[in-house]
């Protein structure tokens, strides 16, 4: 039985190593290979802000589903100490008796391999396997590997020029950025999203594959529109373009689940839900939209509450919240209602006045319908209505249509 090794810090795993794992199974055809996670590497410290160890053990694992007949293993995360390449080579040998055990190493290691912790172990225990990168260093390599093989005994295998150069600390400065998914796997980056591992922020395009998922077809368009909406709001009033495009992508992500649906996700994540609501599910997707964007794609406080307050509004709603709510109701592909026109003329004039005029258009057409009022809409009503007064402002003139 043959097993290749691959540890490191897998801080992201990323397409390098996932690439390395797989020319290297091509190549020693092994029966098995292990991915391990070290806790603490010897040779390095874990850089800042690095996730728990269950978070990096979640995505090796997840990058280890990509390479045949590969699995994650915590057996150096279980261990107090530094993660000694010796240590490990033991415990694999104590559990694949008559294995080979071959681990797999860059170039750097191999060079540096007799500094480590109890090397002649390493070396009696196990194969070693490099990756001979194509950078002139032939020749160093093919004599360090000859002095191994004389010195402690070793058995060496020299592969061909490591696949893919990029390494975790780039990755990492490129997740914030919204950019670096290309050197992820669907399912790592997903994760990373999802728990905000590294101050990560999602691709905007991914969101929208992602996002759209959720959607009926005929309601992208809509969503597509207020998401243009959105970030032109933003960039007019001063909100931040990319959390406005964020929270517009999810907005309506439960709005195609009916009533008996938008209850169990009410269940599901602890929501409170209202008389109104319970009457109007149309009124609870705001809330459980809000909840899944926060649960599958790790949505921060201030873009959950803008998907969260999109529908009734609130008292005090921030800025972001406003660009949002009126990017939804003047967003170019919405149907014709009454008072839009002036919605969304006032939307690039004053936002406070388009605030209140459309919540004074919606209380009076529900009124009209004999509908009940939700409390927070005539609530915000009132809100804006007062800080036009205080401003100085009148609110925009309006002659309700016949409907």
């Amino acid at each position: 039985m043959r097993i290749l090794i691959y540890g490191g810090s897998f801080n992201p795993p990323h397409a390098g190593h996932i690439r390395s794992a797989q020319v290297a199974a091509a190549a020693l055809r092994p029966d098995k290979t292990v991915l391990i996670p070290a806790a603490l590497p010897p040779h390095k410290h874990l850089a800042a802000g690095t996730p728990a160890p269950e978070h990096r053990l979640a995505m090796t694992a997840l990058a280890a589903a990509e390479i045949p007949n590969c699995e994650a293993s915590d057996m150096e995360l279980r261990r107090s100490g530094p993660s000694y390449t010796s240590d490990t080579a033991r415990q694999l040998r104590q559990e694949y008796p008559g294995a080979e055990l071959i681990f797999l190493m860059g170039t750097d290691m191999l060079l540096t391999i007799e500094s480590w912790h109890e090397p002649e172990v390493i070396m009696e225990l196990a194969s070693l396997a490099i990756f001979a990168r194509e950078d002139g260093r032939e020749a160093e390599i093919a004599a360090q590997a000859a002095h191994l093989r004389e010195t402690y005994g070793a058995r060496v295998y020299v592969l061909g020029g490591e696949p893919v150069t990029v390494s975790s600390t780039q990755v990492r400065g490129l997740l914030p950025q919204r950019q670096g998914r290309a050197y992820l796997t669907d399912g790592v980056y997903a994760y990373i999203i999802r728990h905000r591992l590294y101050g990560a922020k999602p691709e905007l395009c991914w969101l929208r594959e992602k996002g759209y998922a959720y959607l009926k077809p005929k309601r992208v368009p809509h969503v597509q529109g207020t998401e243009e909406m959105a970030v032109r709001l933003a960039e007019l009033w001063g909100a931040d373009r990319d959390d406005a495009a964020e929270a517009a992508i999810l907005h309506d992500c439960t709005k195609r689940l009916d009533r008996d649906e938008q209850l169990r996700l009410c269940e599901k994540y602890g929501i409170m839900t209202d008389e109104w609501e319970l009457q109007n599910e149309k009124l609870l997707h705001a809330k459980t939209g809000a909840a899944l964007a926060a649960d599958v794609f790790g949505v921060p406080p201030h873009i959950e509450s803008a998907i969260r307050w999109h529908t009734t509004g609130r008292p005090g709603m921030t800025l972001l919240e406003q660009v949002v709510f009126l990017a939804d109701a003047v967003e170019l592909n919405r149907k014709h209602y009454p008072a839009l026109e002036a919605i969304r003329e006032a939307a690039f004039q004053d936002l406070d006045a388009a605030m209140e005029l459309y919540l004074r258009s919606s209380l009076y057409y529900v009124a009209q319908g004999g509908e009940a009022v939700h409390p927070s809409t005539a609530a915000t009503q009132r809100y804006f209505l007062k800080r036009l007064e205080e401003k100085g402002r009148a609110p925009v003139e309006w002659e309700p249509e016949k409907i």
